[in-house]
């Protein structure tokens, strides 16, 4: 839950390491077949009789005042969000059933006698995970090796090399890095360098001088004080306030979110012989001495922010410094340790934070724990695809790609703003573009992790130490095109722009994304138009700086880019003048490419979705036309109920806008006003020329 990653947004997603060949074959048992298939044979939606929840509708409410409320109002007004939940939506309901899937995975596994290598992992993390009464008894004693090392630093050489080692520690450095691609030569590794180091969500938290974040901020001050009472520190409430200011400075040094997404600002190489020259005073050698990593050449991501907190790193007092760092490393572990210390960790970031009145269930925790990328996920990923994901939706998704390939083709074409040498580049990357749907073809190797049941702490610890040795391997040889940035057990997906790829994991794959016995309609303006989603970030304010290699560089002429500047500065006025929260309006610049990716993914679908009709009309269900089955699928898909506190977090450090914002998408599409006799006058129509039609 802490907010310290300082890796490159050089991805975009939906919410939107060196392999080995797989394991098991994908061929399936006949029980299998049957388990996967067993929908197909039904011959019917999930939901309802066409793919869409009618009784989630308010049809008392006009589609053109509020398309949210009149697509799911009555689910919202009635659906009583959990105790464990900020929020829940249709994507929630999703995560829930792969969760219900994966915990009958790991069932299986902790109930069999004879398991392979990677069941064994499996079984071996989840039992020291949920082994309460031994985490419990073993308090603080799992991180008192770091605590040791913070408590005796003496110079700064040695607060450096801990800064270089927080991967592994899971402790708090303000400046950080991650290996990712050489923007310029995506065929080449390159580690990026920027800051972070913070404890509360984003800048604003410290900067903003609204009561609500002036509360948050007391709150944490009681919080860091109350963490640390478990180290039994001197005076813990004058710790908590040196650690508050601190993190003010930090924040201060740091470029709002939406200035960090500038792909143009944040591309600044430089060789390793010339970082002393241009950001001195920082040992660089012993951060990245701890690392393993050689760094050539690297990418900081940052460049003023950087030498700010380089100047704040030593002008801060050796006690400051451990206090800071002995605070984050309880809070970074505090779901590893025993149980009152999650707690009181949950009670600050649960609670206060995102207004979530219980903790999730233990074994929904330690599924979060196991199933990342770094982790136990594609292991686990293996079995999932097996037994849940039939070849067939893979075909289907896979045919549905091209469809959406040729619509955006057609549009491109068809641009009045666009000159032909920019439409020649546009499609050279259209056609580069590579799919990646379900599952890898190479599964991730975990030979020679060591995993054990009885120590939480050391099971992390050895991940994180496996897959930084994978970095070390990799990092000076040519990038992996095979690699996955999300196992199939996700929900979500997510477009690479070094690689120019889209990625669909299999489990996203379902209803009321994707269900193979919907409607056609329902399908185009839901997976239809995530996959457009996708494709669109492609041609987004950012992924528009790269071209069809994934290199970053300008394909534009002057002329057209003038005019799709123009364009994308009308997207963000347009939703920069929502608010969801009085005061707290949506960052239209900071949310521009994901609203680039759903006006554009509407749009594709849209497209797609006529093609597929070959010109025939579309027949009359329960009273819906075809153009309306497709908005209702696509605003039913953004249906979603969440705490206040969770709200503010998304505005103020997510580049997505709210789902309820998401949902008005279409009022950009000229064919959702005919759909739903939209006309002037209703709470959501936009004059012909208002409305933003870029891809």
């Amino acid at each position: 839950m802490k907010y310290s990653v300082i890796a490159a947004l050089v991805a975009a997603s939906l919410g939107l390491a060196a392999c080995s060949q797989p394991q098991q074959s994908n061929e399936k048992s006949s029980a299998q077949k049957e388990s996967v298939t067993a929908q197909d044979n039904q011959g019917k939606p999930e939901l309802g009789e066409f793919g869409v929840d009618l009784t989630a509708m308010d049809k008392t409410v006009k589609p053109g005042d509020d398309f949210f409320r009149y697509a799911s109002g009555t689910w919202y007004d009635n659906y009583e969000l959990p105790a464990d939940k900020v929020r829940y939506g249709a994507f929630t309901a999703l995560h829930e059933r792969s969760q219900d899937q994966v915990k009958a995975i790991i069932d299986d596994i902790m109930a069999k006698d004879n398991l392979s290598a990677d069941e064994k992992l499996v079984h071996d993390f989840y039992k020291a995970y949920m082994d309460v009464e031994s985490i419990n008894q073993k308090g603080m004693q799992p991180i008192a090796d770091v605590l040791g090392k913070i408590d005796n630093l003496q110079n700064t050489k040695q607060l450096t090399h801990l800064f270089g080692e927080a991967w592994l520690y899971g402790n708090a450095t303000p400046i950080g890095g991650s290996l990712w691609y050489n923007r310029l030569d995506p065929n080449e590794y390159q580690l990026s360098v920027g800051v972070g180091g913070l404890g509360l969500p984003d800048r604003d938290y410290y900067l903003d001088d609204q009561q609500r974040f002036k509360d948050i901020r007391t709150a944490y001050l009681k919080h860091i004080e109350t963490m640390l009472s478990f180290a039994d520190v001197d005076n813990p409430a004058q710790q908590a306030k040196d650690i508050l200011a601190l993190e003010t400075r930090l924040a201060e040094a740091q470029w709002p979110r939406d200035k960090r997404r500038d792909r143009e600002l944040t591309l600044n190489q430089i060789k390793r012989e010339d970082l002393t020259k241009e950001y001195p005073d920082f040992d660089w050698d012993t951060f990245f001495e701890s690392s393993g990593l050689q760094v050539p050449e690297l990418n900081i991501n940052t460049p003023e922010p950087v030498r700010d907190v380089i100047a704040i790193i030593n002008e801060t007092d050796m006690a400051v410094w451990k206090e800071y760092l002995t605070y984050h490393t309880i809070s970074n572990n505090a779901g590893l340790l025993s149980q009152d210390i999650y707690n009181a960790n949950f009670d600050f970031y649960g609670k206060t934070l995102n207004g979530q009145q219980e903790p999730r269930p233990r074994w929904k925790r330690a599924l979060a724990q196991m199933s990342g990328t770094k982790s136990l996920g594609f292991a686990i990923g293996k079995i999932y695809v097996d037994k849940y994901f039939p070849e067939s939706s893979k075909e289907q998704m896979t045919a549905l790609v091209e469809n959406l390939r040729a619509a955006l083709k057609k549009r491109i074409e068809g641009l009045d703003w666009m000159g032909e040498e920019t439409k020649l580049a546009a499609k050279e990357k259209l056609a580069a573009f590579r799919p990646k749907i379900g599952y890898p073809d190479e599964w991730v190797s975990l030979d020679g992790v060591t995993i054990t049941d009885d120590s939480l702490v050391s099971n992390v610890r050895n991940l994180r130490d496996f897959f930084q040795q994978k970095d070390v391997e990799k990092e000076l040889k040519p990038t992996d095109r095979e690699r996955w940035g999300m196992t199939p057990q996700t929900v979500n997906a997510y477009y690479n722009s070094s690689f120019n790829e889209i990625v669909f994991p299999a489990a996203i794959l379902q209803p009321p994304f994707f269900d193979p016995n919907a409607d056609p309609a329902v399908n185009y303006g839901a997976i239809g138009a995530v996959i457009g989603h996708e494709m669109g970030h492609g041609f987004d304010d950012q992924g528009a700086k790269s071209d069809a290699r994934g290199i970053q560089r300008n394909w534009w002429t002057e002329e057209d880019l003038k005019a799709f500047t123009a364009k994308v500065d009308q997207l963000d006025a347009q939703y920069s003048e929502y608010e969801p929260i009085e005061g707290n309006k949506v960052n239209g610049r900071l949310t521009l490419g994901e609203n680039i990716g759903d006006v554009g993914g509407l749009s594709m679908a849209y497209e797609a979705y006529k093609l597929s009709l070959d010109g025939e009309e579309a027949p009359v269900i329960n009273g819906l036309t075809g153009d309306q089955r497709f908005f209702l699928a696509w605003a039913q898909v953004w249906k979603e109920k969440r705490t206040e506190q969770s709200l503010l977090n998304q505005l103020r450090a997510d580049p997505h806008a709210p789902a309820r914002y998401r949902t008005m998408a279409p009022r950009n599409l000229d064919a959702w006003y005919k759909a739903f006799d939209v006309q002037p006058g209703d709470e959501l129509y936009l004059p012909k020329e208002e409305r933003v039609q870029i891809w």
